[in-house]
């Protein structure tokens, strides 16, 4: 088959690059046989798990994400409970009638041939091990298990407000991490996930006027006679009520699905060689758009492999279903009756995910800022590019595609609501305050990182990142660490304010005194608790400009200079000073104005008062 070379290809990769972390490795073997007519499925798995971790496991546990759609399971109780709740949810959950119920009801479990304790503690299944799994080994469970698919409310399930018949998302036990920090066990309420690299081979058998969409490679588009190889071909269904669709991702740490009657498909060869597949809804209204969304995705996969980093994989799926947008290894699950320059926004947000969360796979429970937050930050930027480009109508490039991010990140600031990006995705006491966190607050981290270490230190460190720890889950310290090497700057003390507290910046230009006729002084004082690095530019009344450059102390070093402008270093400011005092060599009449931070990348919540003009 085509694509049997690409497991052996991942492995090898993954295996060979991991100098700094151990972490688990899974091998899925699936078999899925679905009853479309009562949304219930049985399947049967058999796991190999490679423990390599220094630890002895007595036990293990498997998420069961379908049970979270049953009246009065924590995702229910959470979204009638919280203050301002997901309108997708709201009290959805609690009013499901038992045919519209999910669930994953487990019904036998053997590891190494012989059967084991476990109990269903709601999302997720507590296993107790006969033997335990010892540092170094493999070993091998087996399963069987019925499930029935929920009606959408949030994310997966079937019969979507749009019409999708099924997205199969979070639908099999999976297998909870167990990294450096121990098991990840945690109850699915509301939103992220985090799963072990390994390998899926999955088959399906389904009714076969169904199409079938995964983020995997089809392994015989033949047999169920399906063009994936030249979607131009009409379809020719054999003989038999169902179509058996064999599946198979190398190195991924999920697998989604999704499936319906009237699903049409669109595929190109990406500028980087691999497949992009567009998987949609027929004759709806919106089939324009879908035709559109494969050229402007080509181009700006372009400029996603740029910036971040080479996309790895071989296909890429674009597939209607689910209740908004929601990235998977190889495939993204989008809402679909959009306008063309609302889906191409979501196609590559979704996609973008790849990056910061399908290939890096950090924790998004622990660090949804480090996904949610870095891909907003991408997909500014490619956005950006593409209206500069011409391909979004309607819209203008700006010079700064941060600065609504900037702006809503102040928003949360001033309501009171922040929470430090440190708490868990499910403990935020609002939805408001999650979401600023993970998507804003996240993307302004990036943005006024480039200010703190230049532009091209950080264009070269986003690089970097990637390459250094795709498919090994990085941190907030690896991330931060990553960025110290390829500047030369201590950075901990960023993380330390504005990641693990909720300090602010605030500066303000105190006064601007002729002190004689050779020399002015200029005071500027700190309001807020956070203290930065200061980029102060003068501005002389025959239109020179110069920068005044007073680094942090903290940073044991100072960032290059990063244009033409003349810069001048000043010695460094210490965040215990309140106030912080330099001269401009120059008589008064020649200083015509003096702002901090004009390219406006540190987030000052208060800017109107960073600038001196002379009257």
């Amino acid at each position: 088959m085509k694509y049997l070379f690409f497991p052996l290809l991942f492995i090898a990769t993954t295996l060979s690059a991991q100098p700094e972390r151990w972490q688990q490795r899974i091998n899925y073997e699936m078999n899925i046989d679905m009853d479309a007519a009562r949304h219930q499925y049985r399947g049967t798995m058999r796991m190999t798990y490679t423990n390599n971790s220094p630890d002895t496991l007595d036990k293990v546990f498997y998420h069961l994400y379908f049970n979270a759609f049953q009246p009065n399971s924590m995702m229910d109780v959470r979204s009638r409970s919280i203050q301002d709740p997901d309108g997708r949810v709201a009290d959805r959950i609690f009013k499901l009638k038992p045919e519209e119920q999910g669930y994953i009801k487990i019904q036998t479990l053997k590891h190494n041939g012989k059967a084991v304790q476990f109990l269903t503690n709601e999302t997720i299944l507590e296993v107790t091990l006969n033997e335990p799994i010892l540092p170094g080994s493999s070993t091998v469970f087996e399963m069987e298990w019925d499930a029935q698919v929920p009606l959408q409310v949030r994310r997966s399930g079937r019969d979507s407000r749009e019409g999708v018949a099924y997205s199969m998302s979070q639908w099999y036990p999976k297998l909870c991490e167990y990294d450096y920090q121990g098991w990840h066990a945690n109850p699915y309420v509301a939103r992220e996930f985090y799963g072990v690299w390994g390998d899926f081979d999955v088959k399906i058998s389904m009714d076969k006027n169904y199409l079938i969409a995964a983020g995997s490679y089809l392994q015989n588009p033949q047999e169920v006679g399906y063009g994936y190889e030249d979607p131009a071909q009409p379809l020719r269904r054999p003989e038999g009520d169902k179509l058996l669709w064999h599946f198979k991702t190398p190195n991924v740490h999920d697998f989604c699905w999704a499936a319906d009657p009237e699903f049409t498909q669109v595929s190109i060869k990406a500028q980087d060689g691999s497949t992009m597949r567009f998987f949609w809804q027929k004759g709806k209204g919106y089939d324009d758009q879908w035709q559109k969304l494969p050229a402007i995705m080509d181009r700006a996969r372009t400029h996603m492999n740029k910036h971040f980093g080479k996309y790895p994989y071989q296909e890429y799926c674009f597939i209607q279903g689910g209740d908004g947008g929601m990235e998977y290894p190889l495939a993204t699950l989008i809402t679909g009756n959009r306008s063309l320059n609302s889906l191409v926004g979501v196609a590559i947000h979704e996609q973008l995910h790849s990056w910061y969360q399908m290939v890096l796979g950090s924790n998004e429970s622990l660090y949804a800022w480090m996904d949610e937050g870095f891909t907003s930050y991408a997909e500014e930027i490619v956005e950006n590019e593409l209206i500069r480009e011409g391909l979004l109508s309607g819209k203008v490039a700006v010079e700064n595609p941060h600065e609504g991010s900037y702006d809503a990140y102040k928003s949360l600031v001033s309501s009171g609501k922040e929470e430090p990006l440190t708490t868990h995705a499910d403990h935020f006491n609002t939805n408001y305050a999650y979401s600023l966190a993970a998507y804003v607050k996240g993307d302004v981290f990036l943005h006024q990182l480039e200010y703190i270490i230049g532009k091209d230190a950080f264009e070269k460190g986003l690089l970097r990142y990637f390459d250094t720890w795709k498919f090994k889950h990085p941190n907030a310290n690896d991330v931060v660490r990553v960025f110290e090497k390829q500047s030369g700057l201590e950075l901990d003390w960023y993380k330390e304010d504005f990641v693990n507290s909720t300090r602010t910046i605030d500066y303000a230009i105190e006064s601007v005194v002729a002190e004689d006729k050779k020399s002015t002084l200029v005071t500027i004082k700190r309001i807020g608790l956070m203290a930065m690095p200061l980029d102060v530019v003068v501005t002389y009344s025959n239109g020179d400009q110069e920068i005044f450059y007073a680094p942090l102390e903290s940073m044991r070093g100072e960032k290059p200079r990063e244009n033409n402008t003349e810069r001048t270093l000043l010695p460094d400011h210490r965040w215990v000073d309140l106030t912080y005092s330099f001269e401009i060599p120059e008589k008064m009449k020649k200083v015509a104005k003096v702002e901090i931070d004009p390219s406006q990348r540190m987030a000052d919540q208060h800017p109107d008062n960073n600038v001196w003009e002379k009257k």
